[in-house]
């Protein structure tokens, strides 16, 4: 069958407004006349033209400025002699429950916040204006190339950094990022700007980065002696991969730790029951698809004192 060819008429045609007319063409074809109508035949848009993407990065940098211009909180980090004082716009802190909560509650423009890390509190600060915090996620899913730090973390440190963001961002209730990087490249008046769109909580962008160290076994009890101490049990987001990790590797890792695998199950039940409940999971699953007709039964099959 052949195409129907589609012709526009001048608005002059007899033919009622927006009706459409099939005829019959030369060549075998239908030709569908039809009308143009109301404001579209008067050349006047049927609907307001769209707001362009300069547009719409014009009111987030706006809006970035707005933040700018608002007061100075001061964060004092630390206790004592360790104490360190770092300062950070109102109008960005305020995104933070915990912080305008503080704010809210009292005329004072310094808050204390005397058992938080100070580098923990510095890559969230870095994060509420940039959208991220060093080292950085590459494309590649790597991270940034870290000059301080060794290619293996044998300490925890490493592990540690990204743990602490981690429930530093539990505390100040940040269930979104504030700030991200958009990529304006492709037009000429202006190559990058910060723009504010929702996207993952700060918790999942440090917790990905734990997951992205190379690391020894004693590095792991640092930052598993971490989790259990800091994260409540319900947290299995942090929680369950630590028991996973210590569930396939402590039969082997638990050599390389010097008694410190013996002193964390010790010092954490909840630990030691995690890692031994993923070892049974595991092994019913396998018996599960062997087949094996004892799953699941409970008659014992020894005497008591054999």
């Amino acid at each position: 069958m052949a195409e129907p060819q589609v012709q526009i008429g001048s608005g002059s045609n007899p033919v009622d407004e927006g009706d459409v007319e099939m005829q019959g063409g030369d060549n075998g074809g239908d030709v569908v006349e039809v009308a143009e109508t109301g404001a579209a035949a008067e050349g006047v848009p049927d609907q307001e033209e769209k707001p362009t993407q300069r547009d719409a990065a014009d009111r987030l940098l706006t809006q970035y400025r707005s933040y700018l211009k608002s007061p100075m909180v001061e964060l004092l980090i630390g206790s004592g002699d360790s104490q360190t004082l770092l300062m950070a716009h109102k109008a960005l802190l305020q995104k933070s429950p915990f912080f305008s909560e503080k704010l809210a509650s009292s005329s004072s423009t310094r808050i204390e916040l005397g058992d938080d890390d100070l580098d923990a509190v510095s890559c969230f600060l870095e994060y509420l204006y940039t959208g991220e915090y060093f080292p950085h996620k590459l494309p590649s899913g790597s991270l940034e190339h870290d000059p301080s730090a060794p290619k293996i973390d044998d300490s925890g440190a490493q592990l540690l950094k990204h743990a602490r963001v981690y429930t530093l961002a539990e505390k100040l209730v940040m269930p979104v990022r504030i700030i991200s990087h958009l990529n304006l490249a492709s037009f000429e008046y202006v190559p990058k700007l910060t723009a504010f769109v929702p996207f993952k909580a700060l918790k999942s962008l440090s917790h990905s980065k734990i997951h992205l160290i190379t690391s020894t076994a004693i590095a792991e009890i640092a930052y598993a002696r971490y989790v259990y101490s800091h994260t409540t049990r319900s947290d299995l987001t942090i929680r369950k991969p630590v028991a996973s990790f210590w569930g396939q590797r402590s039969h082997v890792l638990r050599h390389e730790t010097e008694g410190s695998f013996r002193d964390m199950c010790l010092a954490f039940p909840e630990f030691a029951f995690d890692v031994l409940s993923f070892v049974l999971d595991a092994e019913e699953r396998r018996a599960q698809r062997r087949g094996d007709d004892e799953v699941g039964k409970s008659a014992r099959k020894r005497a008591r004192g054999a």
